[in-house]
């Protein structure tokens, strides 16, 4: 499956919707999905990359590997044109039998493809068609191209172990602090809580959305995932500003029983320290997952964002983690202490440091 041709895979986007309906687009293509076959001990991560996102994914894939001890799956929804490089970056990586990974295109529904690839970024709405897509797949964590892992995945996979009987996905809170908060102040539809959730790092039991059927806005007839989001879609395109994000926010404040919220630290963005720090638990505990949102790992605004992400990129397997990773990067954060992140640098490092240590512990235990 690693070696699928993109020509199968075109072959199916482009039949029309009266040869080969959604559903049947869906058993044809994954039919061939090795994932059926495969351990369901594997921690399966997907990503959604587009444009100039390479190099920002394989960073973030690097870090999932760096520390984590369950087996990881990789599954990767990228443009045609992105797949060679992922697949020779990817087979270069190290500990073999610990990563295995399947590129697959992007593809949306071939009756709304049009609609669904405008809204907001090119290809963000591929997260809203992952349970239908992987239908192998019982649960998944979906994180953005801009995320980094300083803790294990095996971490933040075990909320699934946490969920209760009503609950299908997990997701952090938009804000902390409701006076900077955007959904409180500016949206024009409905969201959930007080501030929102952010769903660049969402996990899923995907068994139980492709299950569910969702109270709505529109209908007094509840709704399974795939009948739902295009009646979402149409009745607020016109007052949603981020796209997918939004429409997972509309189905959770009439769901609200079925989301299971994970606190700031598990998605720590550059709102949480630009105006002061607002993120408790990683002033207690460090950052668990750094998401580097509005492109803070490319530019001058945020470096303490950009040391961590350079750190990361730049490291080699192969090296010392405490003297190639941890003591730089320290260096460089020390650097940034004339911003509000800079400030608080040490929750950038502190979670980062107790991985490095536990995974030489591990090591150590392993001889």
């Amino acid at each position: 499956c690693k070696n699928l041709s993109v020509s199968f895979w075109n072959s199916y986007w482009m039949l029309p919707s009266d040869v080969c309906g959604v559903n049947c687009f869906w058993e044809a293509a994954f039919r061939y999905d090795y994932m059926k076959t495969h351990s369901s001990e594997k921690m399966h991560l997907a990503v959604v990359a587009c444009g100039e996102r390479l190099e920002e994914t394989v960073t973030m894939l690097r870090s999932a590997v760096l520390f984590s001890i369950k087996p990881l799956q990789f599954h990767i929804f990228a443009e045609d044109q992105l797949h060679e490089s992922f697949k020779d970056i990817l087979d270069d990586f190290p500990y073999e039998g610990k990563v295995n990974y399947t590129l697959y295109p992007i593809t949306f529904p071939t009756e709304s493809a049009a609609e669904w690839k405008k809204l907001f970024k090119p290809c963000a709405s591929q997260r809203l068609f992952l349970p239908l897509i992987l239908k192998n797949v019982d649960s998944l964590l979906y994180v953005d191209t801009d995320i980094l892992f300083l803790r294990p995945v095996d971490d933040i996979w075990s909320f699934l172990g946490k969920f209760n009987s009503t609950q299908i996905a997990a997701m952090a809170p938009e804000h902390e602090e409701p006076r900077i908060g955007w959904y409180n102040r500016f949206a024009r539809h409905p969201y959930y809580g007080v501030t929102g959730i952010n769903s660049g790092v969402m996990l899923m039991n995907m068994t139980r959305i492709r299950r569910k059927y969702f109270k709505n806005d529109m209908t007094p007839v509840r709704l399974q995932w795939g009948e739902i989001l295009m009646p979402l879609l149409k009745k607020y395109k016109l007052n949603i500003t981020w796209g997918d994000q939004d429409l997972l926010n509309i189905m959770f404040f009439h769901n609200p029983e079925s989301l299971y919220v994970f606190p700031c630290q598990w998605n720590y963005r550059p709102d949480h320290c630009i105006y002061g720090s607002n993120c408790k638990e990683a002033e207690e505990e460090g950052i668990f997952i750094l998401h580097g949102n509005r492109g803070v790992y490319h530019d001058d605004k945020q470096p303490t964002f950009r040391a961590v992400y350079e750190a990361i990129k730049n490291y080699s397997f192969e090296d010392d983690l405490v003297h190639s990773l941890l003591q730089p990067l320290e260096l460089e954060l020390r650097k940034t202490m004339h911003t509000y992140c800079g400030r608080v640098y040490k929750v950038f490092i502190k979670q980062l440091t107790k991985s490095i240590r536990d995974l030489y512990a591990r090591r150590s235990k392993g001889r």
